[in-house]
């Protein structure tokens, strides 16, 4: 296709080299993951005076986040008018509030430590071409404008296309991430604060203190533990019952200054399309465009991608796309994160995961409010991203469907197969092989080599399935991702695909 299979973000700033855990550890407070959220925690409570250590199954900022679209913003799609609805009028103001907070704490942040990481103040649009519509789109509007937010209703934008209508809310935010949470860690590194890289955690014990292990088998002591795992890597409070996770495309290329759009702009309709840019050289701007939302395994990801690129490039003639990626996320029952103590009998562990799609700014939201609860400050929104909380009127129908399909992933994908024989299997491609009576997922590389795993998830045993467009085997019911060598890519699983001969 041309374009290179790298984040952006990935490609314009520098690779990390922090050492991996080689012996035994303790410290006030353990952060396992190493995304915004970890980052951001370990930032605060360093501030505090905590001595931190932050583990990392891979590279810092590297994992999902080194994978977003980069947004800082408290305009979520169409949030507002149905918090307002399904929770009440307090509940989204204190959404609105504690989201554009953390849109105001990275600007501070990165003014005040003089972190260059491109940050720009745009105004964020959610928009609809249909006229049909057009009343959820007003409705959003006068939602978001009565939780406090700066919005309001306009019909004009941008974009080198119309709209029917559109939610436009003043000084929200776009930045690099990786410069923005690298900055952040030569900070952190001169308090104290100890990062360890290519550490995998495979085991919690709770109490007081805590103790983790690595799959290496060293330990980490530490009061306090924060999973920022992105999908917690820990079952204990049964969070997979409602945590969905999805998958969005993102392409990306230069475009001429003149073009750019001036803003944020985001619509669900056709399976998603948002649209932004960054700065690139004096006469462009880097566009980037992000879409067909779908649930990992997708079958069809090359279809989508392709389908993404046709849209961009016909909305945004010339575009000449240069980056390809793919976004994951989980979306919760009752559409809030969890932010908070683990589950009700925890103590000392805390979690920050759900981030709904809108991981920049609720991953500072994040460590902001897990710093304060682990410092014993006081908190207005502790309560609404309570992890503990369960609204079953709310909740009911969202958490019955999210199980179905898993059930239908669980059983339904072990009565079929998606290749007859391992011959049927080209160069650079994998399927499901039934091999002597086991489900295998088997991978030929460009060089015709097979590669055979066992195809049962490591996590809960849903069948995993193949990812043409990112090379990768994805479990649908839970999100882990795993390499062709059947290394783990992304949680929940914390173990490898085993090899078959």
């Amino acid at each position: 296709m041309g374009d290179k299979r790298e984040s952006y973000w990935m490609d314009t700033a520098p690779a990390t080299s922090h050492p991996p855990l080689t012996g035994d550890l303790d410290a006030d407070v353990a952060v396992v993951g190493g995304g915004i959220a970890g980052l951001s925690t370990a930032w605060e409570l360093s501030r505090a005076g905590r001595t931190v250590v932050v583990l990392e199954a891979d590279r810092v900022a590297a994992g999902v986040t080194g994978y977003t679209t980069a947004k800082l913003s408290a305009l979520h799609g169409l949030i507002y008018a149905e918090l307002s609805k399904s929770a009440g009028e307090q509940a989204a103001a204190l959404y609105a509030a504690s989201q554009q907070e953390a849109v105001e704490h990275v600007a501070a942040t990165a003014a005040q430590f003089a972190i260059d990481c491109d940050l720009e103040r745009l105004p964020a649009y959610t928009y609809t071409e249909s006229a049909d519509a057009v009343a959820d789109i007003e409705a959003e509007a006068s939602a978001a404008r009565a939780a406090g937010l700066e919005a309001t209703l306009v019909t004009g934008t941008g974009l080198p296309y119309g709209v029917a209508a559109a939610v436009r809310v003043e000084n929200q935010a776009q930045f690099h991430p990786r410069k923005y949470l690298l900055g952040l860690t030569e900070l952190m590194a001169r308090q104290g604060v100890v990062i360890h890289e290519r550490t995998r955690v495979t085991e919690l014990h709770e109490g007081s203190p805590c103790r983790l292990v690595t799959e290496d088998g060293h330990t980490v002591t530490a009061q306090d533990v924060v999973v920022a795992t992105h999908y917690p890597v820990f079952d204990r409070a049964l969070l997979f019952a409602r945590l969905e996770p999805r998958r969005e495309l993102v392409v990306a290329g230069p475009i001429p200054a003149g073009s750019d759009p001036g803003g944020m702009f985001l619509t669900v309709e056709n399976d998603t399309r948002s649209v932004r840019t960054a700065p690139y050289r004096d006469s462009e701007r880097f566009l980037i465009v992000t879409g067909e939302r779908h649930e990992p395994g997708s079958r069809d990801a090359r279809e989508r991608h392709e389908r993404l690129r046709a849209w961009a490039q016909e909305r945004f003639p010339g575009l000449r796309v240069t980056h390809a990626w793919s976004a994951q996320d989980n979306q919760t029952t009752d559409r809030l994160p969890y932010i908070g103590r683990f589950h009700v009998g925890s103590e000392h562990v805390h979690v920050a995961t759900g981030f709904n799609g809108w991981g920049m700014s609720t991953g500072v939201l994040s460590g902001r409010l897990l710093a304060a609860e682990l410092t014993g400050q006081d908190s207005p929104y502790r309560d609404l991203y309570d992890p503990r909380r369960l609204h079953p009127l709310r909740e009911a129908a969202p958490m019955a469907k999210l199980q179905l399909k898993v059930a239908r992933h669980f059983v339904g994908d072990r009565l079929r197969t998606h290749a007859d024989h391992v011959d049927d299997i080209g160069p650079d491609s994998g399927a499901i092989v039934r091999v002597g009576g086991e489900r295998r997922a088997v991978y030929r590389d460009p060089s015709g080599q097979l590669h055979q795993l066992s195809a049962l998830c490591t996590h809960l045993g849903c069948v995993v399935a193949f990812d043409e467009n990112e090379k990768a085997w994805e479990c649908p019911c839970h999100g882990s991702r795993f390499g062709t060598d059947g290394q783990v890519l992304n949680g929940p699983a914390t173990r490898p695909l085993p090899r078959r001969d």
